[in-house]
């Protein structure tokens, strides 16, 4: 018996050779032909790889007792004799025996078979039942959303000509389904650049790469009687996909078409929104990163330029520049100080207006005048020749603002809890569009915002000169001249906040040529620091004129300290004898000093640490260190070396590599202390005393 002599019979229709074999292999569709003894006599390698068994295994076996369950044994068998008697097909879903013991469930389609002598056969066609029910839920899906998705749905052959049209592509083109089949792409689509897009489709064939989202303007076919008019283009979403067989044989593509064309000119409209939110937050991280009003300008220039006028300037009042109480506004002039000027591009705007820096008076009759005494923005759309006299602060700056181009003004005020503190200046060049109100919203809030970065930098820089001026004041001035002792000193305040701290140094004359070198810490920053270094600084001087020992003066300020409430101080007094080149130190709780002699590695001086003063009833050490002929004492404050990075015997080794030449000039060894040793954000501030010995 051949395969060849089977014929079908029953009410189950033959096989149709047409289907596609893909699907049959996605499948694994098995066939199996039983004798009227229920042997098996045909068994394909689909069978094998669904039930387990290989042909010589299964060829010549009982079927039932090879894969079937013994309880299903009987039902099985009248299933068997009955397709056998009557004829009749079988279809269903029945649980198997799988080689490996599993228990797996089949879909079987079982039919009846006569060979050309008219002997009987049974045919078994089985498939794993989860994989079918989930080909045909995918297909049927499938089917769902091709026909009722509001996407318009083509398939193409590889020679770009359709195969199949949804019924929403009919809709979108204006062409019926069964125009379309066998025709090609560019016979349907209304693009100027449908070769562009018949290249990029190839393309999306020969890579298998998708082409998602390409956004095109086209007219349908119906519509070509309106040439000339433009609300009758369509805007289309096309994505193309390949189709590839579970084999990667390619069948076609899929093209996807969405009519975006009610959403065209507002998606357009969202993307300009999109962008000025965009600016608008980009505005929030880039303006006000410092607390130094020229910067915050600059930023708020250089956020403005391009996206909202291609000439920005920012001017503030030069009365709240200087945190003076601004009077009641008039028609009078103002005096505006330039802070920032941007350009999107080269242009000779740009010497029309006031160079930063600059103070610039600007009349009662002029437009950025007039909209810092409204408070309110100044807009005008279409820029002529007498508006331009009154933007420009001179007749020459007028002139140039012609041959710019501006065409368009935009000037809206800076204001800061209720108080105005100048204005941002906006002009159009290049860009053609006239601003409009949503211009002015727009700039509006990005004043707004940099306004009020710019008033806390304005007060934050007030506070500081005030607390520094004060700081100064306590210090004393450039030392005088001292017998056989040169000495170089530095203060510098903390860089990252508007709070001076309490450091501090002295250098005093004392009696028989001797000089004391004094170096201080107040724990704790801001005026009252900067206050009570000054008492004790005035009572250090006080002290030294008694002419007590190092640790007697320590021991009585250590009393005062006590006496002021929640103050901590360190501190290092010395006092050099030239005559004996003795120098005689004690320590309340300071950083220890460092001692370069020449020809010699430079330590740290080992001296008794002590407490703090106002820790109260300790008592204190005099050491005597000798100091000859060029040798440097280095006296400094903690927050020389303390990072909040590093360990401290790291920073006090680096502080020590930088003394490797005690000869070097004291005021040079000052620099490279602090420049070398501190970094612009330091949270602490410093002094610093170095002497020498002649």
């Amino acid at each position: 018996m051949t395969a060849e002599s089977f014929q079908f019979s029953g009410d189950e229709p033959g096989a149709d050779p047409s289907r596609p074999i893909g699907l049959l292999d996605v499948l694994s569709v098995a066939a199996v032909v039983l004798d009227a003894g229920g042997r098996i006599v045909f068994w394909t390698p689909q069978a094998e790889e669904l039930f387990g068994y290989t042909a010589e295994e299964a060829l010549g076996k009982y079927a039932a007792r090879l894969f079937i369950h013994p309880e299903h044994l009987k039902a099985v068998q009248s299933l068997f004799a009955e397709v056998l008697e009557t004829g009749r097909s079988w279809a269903g879903a029945f649980p198997i025996r799988h080689k490996d013991g599993s228990t797996r469930l089949m879909e079987f389609r079982n039919m009846r078979l006569l060979d050309d002598l008219g002997d009987v056969y049974a045919l078994g066609i089985a498939a794993d039942h989860t994989l079918l029910q989930r080909v045909e839920t995918d297909l049927a899906l499938c089917e769902r959303l091709i026909n009722q998705s509001p996407i318009g749905l083509a398939l193409m052959d590889p020679d770009l000509r359709y195969l199949l049209v949804n019924p929403a592509l009919e809709r979108i083109d204006g062409i019926p389904a069964e125009d379309h089949i066998g025709r090609h792409l560019r016979d349907t689509l209304p693009f100027p650049d449908v070769d562009t897009i018949e290249s990029a489709l190839r393309q999306v064939l020969t890579t298998g790469t998708p082409l998602l989202d390409q956004y095109h303007v086209g007219r349908p076919p119906a519509d070509h009687d309106h040439d000339h008019d433009h609300e009758h283009d369509h805007a289309w979403s096309l994505s193309f996909y390949r189709l590839e067989d579970p084999g990667g044989r390619v069948l076609g593509a899929a093209t996807s078409v969405v009519d975006v064309t009610e959403r065209h000119r507002a998606a357009i409209e969202a993307d300009r929104a999109r962008r000025r939110l965009a600016l608008i937050a980009d505005a929030s991280i880039r303006v006000g990163t410092t607390l130094e009003v020229e910067q915050t300008a600059r930023e708020l220039a250089e956020i403005a330029t391009p996206e909202l006028a291609d000439v920005v300037a920012v001017d503030v009042l030069d009365s709240a520049l200087a945190c003076r109480r601004s009077r009641k506004p008039d028609n009078g002039p103002e005096l505006f100080r330039a802070l920032a000027l941007k350009a999107a591009h080269p242009t000779v705007a740009l010497r029309a207006a006031d160079p930063p820096g600059d103070l610039a008076a600007y009349g009662g009759d002029r437009l950025v005048t007039l909209c810092v005494h409204t408070g309110r923005p100044v807009l005008v759309r279409h820029v002529g020749d007498h508006d331009l006299e009154r933007i420009a602060r001179d007749p020459e700056a007028t002139a140039l603002l012609s041959r710019a181009g501006v065409h368009s003004y935009l000037v809206v005020p800076l204001i800061a809890h209720g108080e105005v503190l100048g204005a941002l200046d906006l002009k159009r060049t290049r860009n053609p569009v006239p601003f409009d109100q949503d211009d002015v919203v727009l700039a509006s809030e990005l004043a707004s915002r940099a306004a009020v970065a710019i008033d806390n930098a304005r007060w934050f820089q007030s506070v500081r000169n005030t607390a520094l001026t004060l700081q100064r004041s306590l210090l004393p001035d450039h030392p005088p001249h001292h017998t056989g002792l040169e000495t170089a000193s530095r203060y510098q305040p903390a860089q990252s906040t508007s709070e001076v701290g309490g450091d501090w140094y002295d250098v005093i004359s004392l009696a028989d040529d001797r000089t004391a070198l004094v170096v201080g810490d107040v724990m704790g920053n801001g005026i009252d620091a900067a206050a009570t270094m000054g008492r004790l600084r005035t009572a250090t001087c006080a002290y030294a004129d008694l002419d007590l020992a190092p640790d007697a003066v320590l021991q009585h300020l250590d009393k005062i300290t006590c006496d002021l409430e929640h103050y901590i101080v360190t501190c290092l007094y010395a006092v050099y004898d030239p005559h004996t080149r003795q120098c005689h130190i004690a320590n309340a709780g300071h950083m220890p000093p460092a001692l370069a002699r020449p020809g010699q590695a430079p330590v740290l001086l080992d001296l008794p640490s002590g407490a703090p003063l106002g820790v109260g009833g300790i008592s204190f050490e005099t050491t005597t260190e000798d100091l000859g002929p060029g040798d440097l004492l280095v006296l400094y404050t903690d927050g020389l070396v303390e990072t909040r990075q590093h360990p401290i015997d790291d920073r006090l080794n680096v502080l020590l590599s930088f003394l490797d030449e005690p000869h070097r000039p004291l005021e040079e060894t000052c620099d490279l202390l602090l420049y070398g040793l501190r970094h612009p954000d330091d949270h602490d501030d410093v002094a610093l005393l170095v002497a020498r010995a002649l």
